[in-house]
């Protein structure tokens, strides 16, 4: 299945804690192919665990080789990183302060990418508009295939398959 993407991401279901049963909200994990319109598997936290776990037991289960696998912020774990490289397929995970040297580093690259004085990088730019929810949002995804850069910080011999 090449080209597949997956997309996983947690949930707390809305209405499922009974705090006077001493019930919490379930959470749980999704794999979603979004393309096909088809959840490849869920795993519940487990009730003293994060989604960081739930999300390392469940990738065995998606065999993502040849696929795409995306992950928010929480999800941006070198050691995830690694299970989906290991299992044949690559990743695109969200990048926020839980990584702060990291975050740092991309915001100054990014922040001073194609300025004068500065080596051309080859990138491939998309850009979305939407409104909705009483605003309108414009979100703007940046690629840059050159991430030598990263080796200068340290930071490359941490994400598998960079």
């Amino acid at each position: 299945m090449g080209g597949l993407v997956i997309a996983i991401d947690g949930k707390s279901l809305r209405g499922a804690a009974r705090p006077a049963c001493g019930l919490r909200a379930l959470h749980q994990v999704s794999a979603y192919a979004a393309e096909y319109g088809l959840t490849l598997g869920q795993l519940a936290c487990q009730e003293k665990s994060n989604e960081i776990t739930a999300i390392g037991e469940l990738l065995p289960t998606l065999a993502p080789e040849g696929a795409v696998v995306t992950i928010d912020a929480i999800g941006c774990q070198s050691a995830i990183a690694e299970q989906i490289v290991d299992g044949g397929g690559d990743y695109v995970l969200a990048v926020k302060d839980n990584q702060p040297h990291l975050a740092h580093a991309l915001r100054d690259f990014f922040g001073t990418l194609d300025a004068p004085g500065d080596p051309v990088r080859q990138t491939c730019v998309h850009e979305t508009l939407d409104k909705g929810h009483g605003r309108i949002e414009t979100r703007r995804c940046t690629a840059v295939g050159d991430l030598d850069w990263l080796a200068t910080l340290g930071l490359k011999e941490r994400w598998k398959k960079h």
